[in-house]
């Protein structure tokens, strides 16, 4: 086993439909945009990661943004091989090697997923040289990534709002109790802000736009305590044709959301309503934690405190909550043996 063991690489990978995460000796050496730009007549893939996330919407018949995940899992299985595949050999400390290593992984997958999509993911990882491939439940990965014990048995409520999916789970004694995954996230946010652009201001915006009015200016709540400053936001007019700018305020976008997080709120009191009661006293003392990108949503815990009646926390750096759950995982697979699915 010493030379093998010499020749592995242990990496850990958050494969997300809007950002992926790969933690490499225990450092996070990926957080990228999961989007890949294709040459249509050679095929060839020409950009990934931020560089392909900047030509998003820019783009001329010639070249095609494609994001190769939608809800959390693989949408176009050969899109996703060569990003994983690319992010990998630009991992910096494996770029030394001669050739790749091969490579020991723990890649997370949403809760709701089923057998063939897990297999997908497994196979996209075997085909970048995964000798050992573990896969563990995205809440799972959170709830260790937030330094929660789920060895315990002491009930948790973990609420992870990535781009493709909310996952809602309660975990004890390191199993899933009850789960919920909703495909209402970050990217149906963004739908949410373009459509109410168009409807409200006739202004039409891009998806990337769109997204950057959802982390300047975005909110769950229409009374903020500490509210942002209105925000300019160009794009083209829907009556005219004419590129024009209109300023939007925290209110509007708050207003934009709200169906959509309303969703979220329902799919979180049903999964506390299908709680057995031992842990349901657990989560009265110990709340609720937020994790994932959404939960950055200025307002959104107090939101969902209010409708749950529960104390709500939202973990530091939520976006790389997962991934750095994945990574400890990974570190001590003994341990996590029983969350892990080979």
């Amino acid at each position: 086993m010493g030379f093998f063991d010499f020749m592995t690489e242990d990496i850990a990978i958050d494969l997300g439909t809007a950002n992926t995460l790969i933690i490499h000796n225990d450092k996070v050496v990926i957080d990228s945009p999961s989007i890949v730009a294709r040459d249509r007549i050679s095929g060839k893939i020409i950009a990934v990661g931020k560089e392909a996330n900047m030509m998003q919407g820019k783009t001329h018949e010639n070249i095609k943004t494609i994001r190769p995940l939608k809800d959390g899992v693989i949408a176009d299985f050969d899109a996703s091989e060569k990003m994983i595949s690319m992010f990998i050999k630009s991992i910096p400390a494996l770029k030394k090697r001669m050739f790749t290593p091969a490579l020991r992984m723990v890649v997370c997958i949403p809760s709701g997923i089923t057998e063939v999509e897990m297999r997908a993911v497994k196979e996209s990882c075997e085909r970048v040289n995964g000798k050992e491939v573990y896969l563990i439940h995205e809440p799972m990965a959170a709830a260790i990534g937030i330094g929660i014990d789920i060895m315990q048995p002491k009930g948790n409520m973990i609420v992870d709002i990535g781009g493709g999916t909310t996952e809602i789970a309660v975990i004890a004694l390191g199993g899933i109790v009850c789960d919920k995954s909703v495909k209402i996230a970050g990217d149906v946010f963004t739908n949410d802000i373009v459509y109410y652009m168009r409807t409200q201001h006739n202004l039409f915006v891009g998806e990337s736009t769109a997204e950057k009015i959802k982390i300047t200016i975005g909110a769950a709540i229409e009374d903020l305590e500490t509210p942002p400053d209105d925000m300019s936001v160009q794009g083209r007019d829907l009556l005219t044709g004419k590129p024009k700018q209109v300023e939007v305020s925290y209110r509007e976008i708050a207003k934009a959301l709200d169906k959509s997080i309303q969703r979220i709120e329902d799919a979180v009191m049903e999964t506390l309503s299908q709680t057995p009661p031992e842990l349901a006293a657990d989560i009265y003392n110990t709340g609720i934690y937020l994790a994932g990108g959404g939960s950055m949503l200025r307002g959104l815990d107090k939101r969902i405190s209010q409708k749950t009646d529960l104390p709500v926390y939202i973990a530091e750096d939520p976006l790389r909550a997962v991934v750095r759950g994945t990574g400890m995982a990974l570190k001590n697979i003994p341990k996590f043996r029983s969350v892990l699915i080979k």
